[in-house]
C-alpha cells in the first residue's frame, strides 16, 4: 500500500510538475498527514523538493520518473509478451537484454524464476533489476549515459560491441513504420540497435502492437532483419500478413480480454 502510494505521488508530480498536500491527498486517497510523512521521506531520498504546502519532484529524478511513466504504457501487453520471450531463452547462451521497456518485463520475469545465462545490456533498469540474481552473470555496457531511456549508447559501446557474439538478442523500438523498418526517438540509441543486429545470431523483437504504424524519426534496420516478433493480438489483420509474407516467425500473445 505504501509502495502504491508512493509511486502515484511521483507519477502526480511528474504530470503537475507541482502540488500542493492537499492536491496529493486526493489523488492517492491517503490523508494529509499521512501525505507530509511519504513527502518528509522522499525528500530525505532525494527525490522530491519540498516548498510550502506542497511538493515538486527534485531536478535530477525527471528523467527516472518519465522512464518509469514509460515502463506502465500497455503495461498488461508488456508483461505478457515478456512471458511469451522467457520461452524462448536457452540455458547456458549468452543473451543481450537492449533497454526497452518491454525487454525489462522479460528481465523481470527472469528473476522470479532464474536460468543459468551471460547477460549484457545497456539498460541501467534492466541490470538493477537483475542485481544479485543466482546462475546470471550479468554485464553492463559502457558509453554515454542517456537519461532518457536510463541506457548506454554512443561510439564506444559500439565498439564494445564488436568485441562480443550474441546467439540471442532481444529488442525493443519506438516504432515500426509502414516502410517496415523499426525507428527509435534517438540517433545514438538507432546507431547502436544496428549494432547489436550485427552481432547475434538471432533476433527476437519485443514490440506491443501499438508500436505498429507508430512513428518516430531515427531509422534502426528494416524489420526484415528480425527473425522473431512476439507482439499482442491487437496487431492488425494487415500487418499479420506482411510478417507472414516476410517469413517473420510472429507470436501474438492474448491479453486475456473478454
Amino acid at each position: 500500500m505504501q509502495s502504491d502510494r508512493i509511486n502515484k505521488i511521483q507519477h502526480h508530480l511528474y504530470s503537475a510538475g507541482f502540488a500542493n498536500v492537499q492536491e496529493l491527498a486526493e489523488a492517492t486517497g491517503a490523508s494529509i498527514v499521512t501525505i507530509r510523512r511519504d513527502l518528509q521521506r522522499l525528500e530525505e531520498n532525494g527525490i522530491v523538493t519540498r516548498t510550502h504546502g506542497g511538493a515538486r519532484l527534485a531536478e535530477a529524478a525527471g528523467p527516472e520518473m518519465a522512464f518509469q511513466s514509460r515502463v506502465q504504457e500497455n503495461l498488461e501487453a508488456k508483461r505478457a509478451i515478456g512471458e511469451v520471450a522467457y520461452g524462448l531463452l536457452k540455458p547456458h547462451t549468452t543473451v543481450f537484454l537492449d533497454a526497452g521497456t518491454t525487454v525489462l518485463q522479460l528481465a523481470r520475469r527472469l528473476r522470479v524464476e532464474p536460468l543459468p545465462l551471460t547477460i549484457f545490456t545497456n539498460g541501467l533498469a534492466v541490470a538493477q533489476d537483475l542485481v544479485n540474481v543466482e546462475g546470471l552473470s550479468v554485464n553492463l555496457l559502457g558509453g554515454q549515459l542517456r537519461n532518457e531511456n536510463l541506457s548506454m549508447v554512443g561510439p564506444y559501446a559500439e565498439r564494445l560491441l564488436g568485441e562480443f557474439w550474441f546467439d540471442q538478442l532481444y529488442l525493443g523500438t519506438s516504432a515500426v513504420r509502414g516502410d517496415a523498418q523499426m525507428y527509435t526517438l534517438n540517433p545514438a540509441e538507432a546507431s547502436l540497435n544496428r549494432a547489436m543486429i550485427a552481432r547475434t545470431s538471432q533476433t527476437i523483437l519485443l514490440a506491443d502492437a501499438s508500436k505498429f504504424e507508430s512513428s518516430a524519426p531515427y531509422a534502426v534496420a528494416p524489420i526484415s532483419d528480425i527473425q522473431t516478433v512476439i507482439t499482442d493480438t491487437g496487431l492488425d489483420a494487415a500487418w499479420k500478413a506482411r510478417l507472414a509474407k516476410l517469413k517473420i516467425d510472429t507470436t501474438l500473445v492474448s491479453l486475456g480480454r473478454k
